[in-house]
């Protein structure tokens, strides 16, 4: 008989053992290695014990969504500026101002689209001096106290803006106001009586008169969100003050803040429905020529918000700074049909030095859309006159 067969085996031993293949390392990379571990480990949760603390002491204050907030949304889509043909429909003349027409504005950079009173709390101390011979205004910032927060347990870090205005002279029972000279305070953070001490000197040209003039400050509240919230302003009406050789020192009420009317602004507006597009046009703004002879461009800024979220914004082009500048330029925007009705529209007008962007400083802003009685009759008109630019002037308000 044949014996049956075996299953053999073969066992192939790798002659590399595991410990080989291993990096040489000395006892003390190791230990450093390790350490360096657990260093990092410690840094981790230090940080995240920091970010627990900060979200379990910061209180929210609940508002509306803020208009000019650095978080811009770029334009979606093709989306070009070009000239625009001046072929639109006039349907309202030209405005008056009303004494109500200032205590509607629209929102500050850092502020809510819609912008609701409060009644303002607390004073504000600061003293004025007029040097004749140097011709210098001097304003000193010096303490506000009583200053109450919007929401219970809110930090306050205020700070003072301050602006020297002066008026124009009076055409069709209004006059425009120029900003001279603004200024702002250095922040005090967590504080509802800060003392400031600042100091804001403005040289006043000599065939400019002081009675023209009227320095407004604002307190505003300032938080990690470059946010400005006004907690109240003091006007003071240089014509109305008894200027000596002396600083005069004031102790003010805080009041509720009113806006200035700075110039006008000639938009167009014109709803596409087929191409789903609302056109945006810029025709005219009127202000106060610029006080200084240095020259000086002019461009607009037009935000589109939408349910209450800013979809889209757009620069014009830069032009000469004149009395009337004339820009004749549409900004388009794609906008989807069921939008339409909960967009609003908001203006801001920018000088800066010619060939300087950086030197950009604010004159004025203009809303339209859902914000007021004005500015709904312009939407409506262009809502009931679809394909066709309709024209009207707005308030440039400060």
């Amino acid at each position: 008989m044949e014996a049956p067969h075996r299953a053999m085996t073969f066992v192939i031993h790798d002659p590399v053992s595991w410990k080989a293949m291993l990096l040489p390392m000395s006892e003390q990379l190791k230990w450093c290695i390790l350490g360096l571990s657990v260093v990092l480990f410690i840094l981790a949760m230090g940080l995240l014990l920091w970010q627990t603390i900060r979200f379990c002491t910061y209180t929210h204050t609940p508002q509306e969504p803020d208009s000019y907030l650095p978080l811009d949304t770029p334009p979606q889509g093709p989306q070009t500026q070009h000239s625009f043909i001046p072929n639109y429909k006039m349907e309202a003349p030209r405005w008056t101002l009303s004494p109500s027409a200032s205590s509607a504005p629209p929102a500050e950079p850092g502020c809510s689209w819609e912008n609701v009173e409060r009644e303002a709390q607390g004073s504000l101390t600061f003293s004025l001096y007029h040097d004749h011979v140097q011709s210098q205004l001097v304003v000193t910032v010096l303490q506000a106290s009583g200053l109450q927060p919007r929401a219970p347990n809110q930090r306050l870090h205020p700070f003072v803006g301050v602006r020297l205005l002066w008026a124009g002279p009076v055409e069709e029972g209004r006059s425009l106001q120029r900003v001279q000279g603004e200024w702002q305070s250095r922040v005090v953070k967590d504080s509802l009586s800060p003392s400031f001490g600042d100091q804001f000197i403005h040289t006043l040209e000599p065939e400019k008169e002081l009675a023209r003039h009227t320095v407004r400050l604002e307190v505003k509240d300032y938080d990690s969100f470059s946010r400005e919230e006004s907690l109240g302003e003091v006007r003071v009406p240089l014509g109305q003050l008894h200027m000596t050789s002396y600083p005069l020192e004031l102790l003010k009420d805080l009041h509720t803040p009113q806006k200035d009317l700075v110039g006008e602004v000639l938009l167009s507006l014109r709803f596409l429905p087929t191409c789903q597009r609302l056109e945006v046009g810029l025709l005219k703004i009127r202000t106060l020529p610029p006080h200084t002879h240095t020259q000086k461009a002019l461009h607009a800024r037009v935000s589109v918000q939408c349910n209450q979220v800013q979809l889209h914004h757009q620069k014009s082009s830069y032009q000469r700074y004149t009395e009337v500048t004339i820009f004749n330029q549409v900004l388009p925007f794609s906008l989807p049909e069921t939008d339409i009705h909960q967009c609003s529209i908001m203006l801001s007008v920018y000088h800066s030095l010619a060939g300087r962007k950086s030197t950009r400083r604010l004159i004025g802003q203009t809303s339209l859309g859902k914000g007021g009685a004005f500015e709904d009759q312009h939407w409506s008109l262009m809502m009931r006159s679809v394909r066709q630019p309709i024209a009207q002037w707005h308030q440039l308000l400060i």
